[in-house]
């Protein structure tokens, strides 16, 4: 495989003919649109169906029980991890179901491609928002404690999950001991009965970081007490931030170092966004709000705008601007080149393996790249 920007006066038909390539397996490939318009700086990938395979890593994708049925099935081949997002709880620890919809297609799914099933427990209150109180609840009192370990066995013997994947945010410092606590008890429960056990952690580069994000997330006892953990190494680009790269890999790199710090290396995945965003300008605080977009549909708008698309070289990703209805904007989303530049940190640092939030749009060059660049474990 290798990855071709194109240039100004560039078409499908001479990219192939330049690189000896097939235009119809790029198309397809880079899931381009007829009549095929490219943008100047956009990547595609060149599939020359070359394994290049270095080593096997462990792959999980986040989902809502909502998915695209093929958008799933076309993406549970290159997962290890199918986490179905998500379960919630009440302040007396009893287990709810997901309100997105009946969780049990995609299990089924999952484990007909031989990729596990994982619940994920998420502390959302009635706003659909992470409430710190509900954590504060069951995480200091062990009886709403053991309530809840005890309905999250149940529901994941008669359901068919194989793990449960705990992703908490915004946990209050105060409760920093006891959350890691928890952590380990439901570990252990669920050891014990042959289930494993992930935590999400937010990206923190150093022990003492400050914020709400950070400073109720213990990595080295999360690290010990959890079978392995997801780096929320995304994020930094956000719906209400200023515009700038979603996962900009000299930060992702320092949080990967720290990590390493606190936790093995065959503990820890990378946190990796299937997503962008588009910013309308000028950027306000508190007033502008950025669009998600996805990898695909940002190349898209890039053609329709007449965009080139440019590349950051520090953060290793791609964006362009463009003014529609009389407003500018600017998009920051990834590519074929932001993803491999992920992939060679989790073969630098010879890390566990790769979590996805999330797939629920399909972008098949990703899915391409890596497959061709790791051995995928199921």
């Amino acid at each position: 495989m290798e990855i071709y920007v194109v240039k100004p006066g560039d078409s499908v038909d001479s990219i192939a003919q330049q690189l000896d390539a097939n235009a119809e397996q790029i198309i397809f490939d880079n899931q381009l649109e007829y009549p095929y318009p490219l943008a100047v700086g956009q990547a595609l990938l060149i599939n020359r169906f070359v394994r290049n395979a270095s080593r096997a890593i462990t792959v999980s994708g986040y989902a809502y029980p909502f998915i695209d049925r093929e958008v799933l099935v076309q993406t549970l081949p290159y997962l290890s991890e199918l986490r179905v997002f998500s379960y919630g709880f009440t302040m007396e620890g009893e287990l709810l179901p997901p309100s997105y919809g009946d969780d049990s297609r995609m299990i089924a799914q999952a484990l007909q491609f031989g990729t596990q099933p994982i619940l994920t427990l998420t502390p959302f209150g009635e706003d659909g928002n992470f409430n710190n109180q509900l954590i504060n609840s069951v995480v200091n009192n062990a009886a709403y404690t053991e309530r809840l370990i005890r309905e999250l066995l149940e529901t994941m013997d008669a359901k068919g999950y194989e793990g449960v994947d705990i992703d908490f945010e915004y946990i209050l410092a105060q409760d920093r001991d006891a959350f890691s606590a928890f952590v380990r008890q439901v570990a252990e429960a669920m050891r014990a009965s042959g289930y494993h056990t992930s935590v999400a952690l937010a990206p923190k580069t150093s022990a003492g970081q400050a914020g709400l994000l950070y400073e109720g997330k213990d990595y080295r006892a999360l690290g010990e007490a959890a079978d392995h953990v997801l780096l929320m190494t995304y994020e930094w680009g956000y719906t209400y931030g200023p515009p700038m790269a979603v996962a900009p890999v000299n930060q992702v790199r320092r949080v990967v170092e720290y990590a390493l710090t606190e936790i093995p290396a065959e503990k820890v995945d990378l946190g990796i966004p299937n997503y962008g965003y588009d910013w309308p300008l000028p950027f306000e605080r508190g007033v502008t709000k950025a669009t998600t977009v996805g990898n695909v549909e940002a190349v898209r708008i890039a053609v329709e705008q007449g965009a080139e698309i440019m590349f950051d070289s520090l953060a290793e990703s791609p964006y362009f601007t463009y003014t529609a209805n009389g407003t500018a904007h600017e998009v920051w989303f990834e590519d074929v080149r932001s993803l491999q530049a992920k992939f060679r940190l989790i073969r630098e640092y010879n890390l566990h393996g790769c979590g996805y939030w999330q797939i629920m749009k399909w972008f098949r060059a990703n899915w391409l790249l890596l497959h061709n660049q790791f051995y995928i474990l199921k």
